[in-house]
């Protein structure tokens, strides 16, 4: 695809994402409707499942160009696509990407957070460019119009645990098709640590072993993402403890840290807790 803009690239593959079967045969659906009609995706589900990398692995596999828009960056109604600025004593209108990449044919048009805006009222605009009509008048451009086969994704993080978010319009949310993400499964988890990590397969599933501890102690209220797990399982692959690579990747107590340790050690005896030790941090020479 022949990208006009510069400011506007076609992202890499990442060899190692993997995506739910059922998933994969929607997304190729959704990319043959967007030829015929507007479509728009929503992506859901737990934090650091992937959101944002099946929106950038979309966009890599089909050839399109991306753009990425914050809209918990958005204050007010207009931002999206330009703003008055003052020089040298004079006012002008300064467009913004986003008119820009929505006038790019076959651009993924990625709204990050699209439930974090700083007002409800500043994504009126969205209503009019995400419709059947994908137009919109600015009176400093004129109608702008949504090139053919542009797909915009939004992705959100649901739940009291995530500040600043608000529960989404149900009229703008009407205008998407869903996708929900979960957790991978260990097995495709300990694939995804050993490909991107280098980390052995016995000591990934120790890890994951840990982690799912976690995920499913409902009393702890921690969640651990799978980027989190990841951390971790590079922190080992790197030569730290478990308990090292927990402590530094985790908000998370040492003492909650040190009873679940001692927990996944008497089911499986493989875990040793470990003392702290304090050292001069000088330079070695």
């Amino acid at each position: 695809m022949k990208i006009d803009n510069k400011q506007l690239k076609i992202p890499c593959l990442d060899p190692n994402f993997f995506i739910l079967s059922e998933d994969k045969v929607n997304l190729a659906r959704f990319e043959t409707m967007s030829g015929r009609h507007p479509v728009n995706i929503l992506s859901t589900g737990n934090q650091g499942c992937g959101k944002s990398s099946l929106v950038r692995q979309f966009a890599g596999i089909y050839n399109r160009p991306l753009a990425t828009f914050q809209v918990g960056l958005l204050a007010e109604s207009g931002q999206l696509f330009g703003q008055q600025r003052l020089k040298k004593g004079e006012t002008y209108y300064n467009e913004f990407l986003f008119p820009k990449a929505i006038q790019t044919p076959g651009c993924v048009i990625h709204l990050e957070e699209i439930n974090r805006s700083e007002t409800p009222h500043a994504l009126n605009e969205l209503f009019s460019v995400l419709s059947e009509d994908r137009s919109i008048w600015i009176d400093e451009l004129g109608l702008v119009e949504v090139a053919p086969q542009v797909i915009f994704f939004a992705t959100m993080n649901e739940g009291d645990e995530f500040t600043g978010t608000e529960e989404m319009d149900a009229a703008l949310q009407d205008r998407f098709y869903r996708i929900h993400l979960e957790y991978l499964p260990q097995k495709v988890e300990r694939e995804v640590l050993v490909r991107k990590t280098g980390i052995e397969k016995d000591k990934a599933d120790q890890v994951l072993r840990m982690v799912n501890q976690i995920r499913n102690n409902d009393q702890l209220e921690i969640s651990i993402s799978i980027r989190h797990s990841l951390m971790i399982a590079e922190m080992v692959a790197l030569g730290a403890s478990l308990r090292e690579a927990m402590i530094y990747s985790l908000q998370i107590s040492k003492d909650i840290l040190e009873s679940l340790l001692l927990t996944v050690q008497v089911e499986t005896g493989e875990i040793e807790t470990e003392m702290d030790e304090y050292l001069l941090y000088l330079p070695e020479y």
